[in-house]
């Protein structure tokens, strides 16, 4: 690649804002770049055709009135290429600057120069015989052919394969998605991009990527890792392709400059995305068997409880609870780890998971399962810094948008809600029943339905996909907790 002036820089840029202004994003016209060059009235190009006796502003409305006919620009590499050849032979200069750039592409497309009333040939000979800084040379040495820089197709040879790589690296994981997890909304995302990275390769010349094509040449190809045909589990497959992507991803952007900024930049902002998506990927292997099979999950307030929180567990848990979320919004905070931590040991001798509500401090500092997130809470990165990667971390989600979003976190659960009004907190926005079959097409992550469910209307909430369900006042309020417990487990197998 050229090293190139500001001026052009700055052109490039501008060319390819034109494009999108005028309806033909990506399609970088001739036109397009000429404008961008003369729009600098004191720029190298506006200085040329000033000397030819030119009318600027005219010499720009022509181009305007024709961009529609005017040829595409070649690519970025192979105009720069020319350029600098020229500026060698010229100016023994290998920078390629606004007024050679600019000749270049007026002998690119001469039908577009002519049309908007400016001769090519003058300009040639007047930059031939110096009238504008340049050394005398033969009418001949400006003559751009655009051929194929060698270095481009040693670059091209590099993209070649690693586009073929990220593609095979997305298609396994897709499937992953797909049949491993059955989970439509990571295959969606998986699938967008696969096509923003066929959308960022279309902007790179493909005949050059076949031509630079040699498998039977690639020394590559006969070495292999020692660890390259085990695989354990689905789960240990789809971290390996994760890493190939990442790693096919990063070398598209590097030798992909060479090429083409804006397909370096397409793929860098897919790189990144990849690295959050890793996140629900790698997260999803890792939930327990446990956390897999819990059905029915209790939040607790000591205070809203019937009898004693003690026995409230117990109870529930014998009648068929998996998990308990302590819920205590009011106490201090050494009154509620001193809670939390007899929580704790109560849900261990009942066998349930145990889970703390908002504060991962004090899930953490009491040895909890897990800590479940609000919307107002902090994200799930910054809690997991507090409980570490072991920790399970729920969120609650009151739309798509928020599930997807928590998913992509590294979620190991959602709350999916409110479905109808609750006792226990106040609500402006009811979800309802939609959101809950939204969610359970969606994702397969388990997810609990949440939000005034009791057995009146329990079998609404199953009958719209709700496989998961949490409940709070109708066991904590309940005379009898273990039988409305069994009750509402017994729904969920």
């Amino acid at each position: 690649m050229a090293e190139l002036s500001p001026a052009v820089e700055r052109a490039m840029d501008a060319a390819r804002g034109l494009a999108d202004a005028t309806g033909s994003p990506g399609d970088v016209r001739v036109g397009h770049w000429l404008l961008a060059l003369l729009d600098d009235d004191e720029g190298r190009p506006a200085e040329a055709v000033a000397r030819l006796g030119v009318n600027l502003a005219e010499l720009r409305d022509g181009v305007r009135a024709r961009l529609a006919e005017s040829v595409p620009a070649p690519e970025n590499y192979r105009l720069f290429a020319a350029a600098r050849d020229q500026s060698l032979r010229l100016r023994a200069d290998p920078n390629a600057l606004s007024d050679i750039v600019f000749l270049a592409l007026l002998l690119h497309d001469a039908e577009l120069a002519a049309g908007a009333g400016l001769d090519v040939y003058r300009l040639a000979d007047a930059l031939r015989s110096g009238e504008v800084a340049l050394e005398s040379r033969a009418v001949a040495d400006f003559a751009f052919e655009f051929e194929e820089p060698a270095e481009s197709l040693a670059a091209a040879r590099a993209v070649d394969a690693n586009l073929n790589r990220a593609r095979e690296a997305l298609r396994v994981l897709d499937d992953y998605a797909r049949f491993a997890l059955n989970d439509a909304g990571l295959s969606r995302v998986l699938k967008e991009l696969r096509h923003r990275l066929a959308a960022a390769s279309r902007r790179l010349p493909q005949q050059t990527l076949l031509a630079a094509r040699d498998t039977p040449g690639d020394v590559g190809t006969t070495l292999t890792a020692g660890g390259e045909y085990v695989r354990h589990s689905p789960a240990s497959v789809a971290q390996a392709n994760l890493k190939r992507l990442q790693e096919a991803l990063r070398s598209l952007e590097e030798f992909g400059k060479v090429l083409s900024a804006d397909f370096a930049r397409d793929i860098e902002a897919i790189r990144y995305e990849t690295y959050t998506m890793e996140a629900a990927v790698v997260r999803r292997a890792g939930i327990s068997a446990k956390w897999l099979e819990a059905k029915l999950y209790l939040l607790l307030t000591g205070s809203r409880c019937a009898a004693a929180l003690d026995w409230t567990i117990a109870e529930a848990a014998a009648g068929g609870v998996d998990v308990v979320q302590l819920r205590e919004k009011e106490l201090p905070d050494r009154e509620l780890l001193d809670r939390a931590r007899k929580v704790r040991k109560w849900t261990r001798a009942a066998g349930v998971l145990f889970v703390v509500n908002d504060r991962p401090d004090i899930a953490r500092l009491c040895e909890a399962d897990g800590v479940h997130l609000g919307q107002d809470d902090l994200s799930v990165t910054a809690a997991r810094r507090i409980v570490g990667p072991e920790m399970v971390v729920g969120v609650s989600t009151h739309d798509i948008a928020q599930v997807r979003r928590a998913v992509l976190d590294g979620a190991d659960y959602l709350g999916v809600g409110p479905v109808f009004p609750s006792e226990t907190k106040a609500f402006t926005h009811f979800p309802g029943l939609d959101f809950v079959r939204e969610a359970a097409a969606e994702t397969s992550l388990p997810a609990f339905a949440l939000g005034g469910i009791t057995l009146a209307n329990f079998g609404a909430v199953t009958a719209a996909g709700g496989a998961r369900v949490a409940v709070s006042s109708a066991i904590a309020t309940a005379d009898d907790p273990r039988a409305i417990a069994h009750a509402m487990r017994s729904r969920l197998r």
